[in-house]
């Protein structure tokens, strides 16, 4: 008896098309950031710590790049966001914990492990939070323009902020457990607190201020490349510096926008009482 029933083929798939190289290339900027980090760490395990600063500074600049030409090249993925996200807590948490460890804290035995771990572990929570935060549609608009504590990049300048200091003016007075303890403390809690810090992602300069903002860009340019500890430590200490008038810019935004919001109040009483 002939079988009548009809050849069954397996259901066709639609090939996959490639994604086109543009498209990439932020993800292969967080890459590259990434290897910075893990040659940080290389570096510091050969005591090379000027190259071991450099390779964070570089790690840096490179996470500044990668998310404006994610949005340039309208390459912008949740892969993407995740693939930061994991550089970051390596080249920003793991590498300067280790960094910090081996230059000043190794002596100190456990605690300056525990300290170590503590300044990563924040870094996670950090990150961790911004990735929460990122899409909330409750947000004011003016809410784009601030942090919700210190960024990943500039709390690990904070962090090796004694050690920059050191190429400066040498070891004697930076390379002490005391004072890399009490810097990494204040940087973890700065990490994981609530503090408005500026973030200038969206900050568009005024038309009289644009040819002042190219030239002090060229100077700063200049002098990373003739005096770099000295040129990142100034940026160190102006980024602290801004820290009051953030919080001040905040606080004044956030009582007008409750002024003409005022069911806002009553949510955010509400979410305080739930905390």
């Amino acid at each position: 008896m002939i079988d009548q029933t009809p050849n069954q083929t397996p259901r066709s798939r639609r090939p996959y098309k490639g994604l086109s190289f543009n498209r990439m290339i932020p993800n292969i900027i967080t890459l590259l950031a990434l290897c910075a980090g893990m040659s940080a760490i290389r570096f510091s395990f050969e005591g090379r710590w000027e190259f071991a600063a450099f390779s964070i500074v570089a790690a840096a600049i490179l996470d500044t790049l990668d998310g404006r030409v994610a949005r340039f090249l309208k390459g912008a993925s949740k892969f993407g966001a995740e693939l930061d996200s994991l550089s970051d807590f390596i080249s920003f948490g793991v590498a300067p914990g280790i960094m910090l460890y081996l230059w000043a804290l190794q002596d100190s035995g456990r605690f300056g492990w525990i300290l170590a771990l503590v300044f990563a572990a924040c870094m996670a929570l950090r990150l961790a939070r911004f990735n929460t935060l990122m899409d909330d549609p409750d947000a004011p608009p003016w809410k784009a323009n601030f942090f919700t504590g210190t960024p990943a990049p500039a709390g690990a300048g904070l962090a090796l902020l004694p050690m920059i200091l050191s190429f400066l003016i040498g070891d004697d007075l930076v390379r002490r457990p005391e004072v890399v303890t009490v810097v990494l403390i204040l940087t973890s809690t700065l990490l994981v607190s609530r503090v408005p810090t500026f973030s200038f992602k969206r900050l568009k300069v005024p038309g009289p201020w644009v040819m002042p903002t190219l030239v002090l860009f060229v100077v700063l340019l200049a002098a990373s490349f003739s005096a770099p500890w000295a040129t990142l430590t100034g940026v160190l200490v102006i980024y602290i510096v801004s820290m009051p008038f953030s919080i001040r810019k905040h606080a004044t935004l956030t009582k007008a926008w409750l002024a003409l919001h005022p069911e806002q109040t009553v949510a955010k009483s509400t979410d305080t009482d739930n905390q």
